[in-house]
């Protein structure tokens, strides 16, 4: 699904991720590499190949745009350096694209590691009309883009039938996307008449009328 804020198109993916069209830019965010090593370590059977379907859907990702750049709205590494590091090592120099990481709270990591592989580390983006941040951010001039909530939203239908779906959520001036992650959760906001929900099926992305929302 293709929509235009401040008069330029971004295009929102089933996998998550917006693609912003005149930049040749990908906007992803809540990633969490090293979650499943982490738990794994601290005694949680997590089975070893789930982190593989980030790797797998990024790589999807990059073969469907081709963006010159990759933004990372916080939260790409979950924690500390564990074994997932050297995975994440080998992916970026395999990319072969500019990638800037927007600092989060999860990301821990010392700087010196993501310079090492050219990775631009900030606290905040402003790029043209944009603000772009981990946690969400109302500001006057600048549209928001962030991540930090995973937002997800709750579809019911007839008798007791319910969906609880991963969503973009979409305020007057701010864009708040969800975990990319496959390992994550969601935090289901209560929406009003001034939010557009874009819920995410699938391999599809729809926009979700106000009064289907609880």
């Amino acid at each position: 699904m293709i929509i235009n804020i401040k008069n330029q198109d971004f295009t929102l993916h089933h996998l998550g991720a917006i693609y912003w069209n005149e930049k040749k830019t990908l906007l992803i965010s809540d990633v969490h590499f090293g979650k499943v090593a982490h738990f794994r370590k601290h005694g949680i059977a997590i089975p070893r190949d789930v982190y593989i379907e980030n790797y797998n859907n990024l790589d999807i990702l990059i073969a469907t745009y081709n963006p010159d750049i990759i933004v990372f709205l916080g939260d790409l590494f979950h924690s500390f350096l564990n074994s997932e590091w050297q995975i994440f090592k080998e992916w970026t120099k395999y990319i072969k694209r500019k990638v800037i990481l927007i600092e989060g709270n999860h990301d821990v990591i010392d700087k010196e590691y993501y310079i090492n592989l050219n990775i631009e580390v900030l606290p905040q983006l402003i790029w043209d009309d944009f603000l772009f941040t981990h946690h969400p951010i109302e500001h006057k001039k600048y549209f928001n883009f962030c991540g930090h909530i995973h937002p997800g939203v709750k579809l019911f239908g007839i008798g007791r039938q319910h969906l609880k779906l991963a969503c973009f959520f979409q305020t007057p001036n701010q864009m708040i996307l969800p975990a990319f992650g496959s390992f994550t959760g969601k935090y289901f906001i209560a929406p009003t008449k001034d939010n557009t929900i874009f819920g995410i099926a699938d391999d599809t992305v729809f926009k979700i009328k106000f009064n289907e929302q609880i």
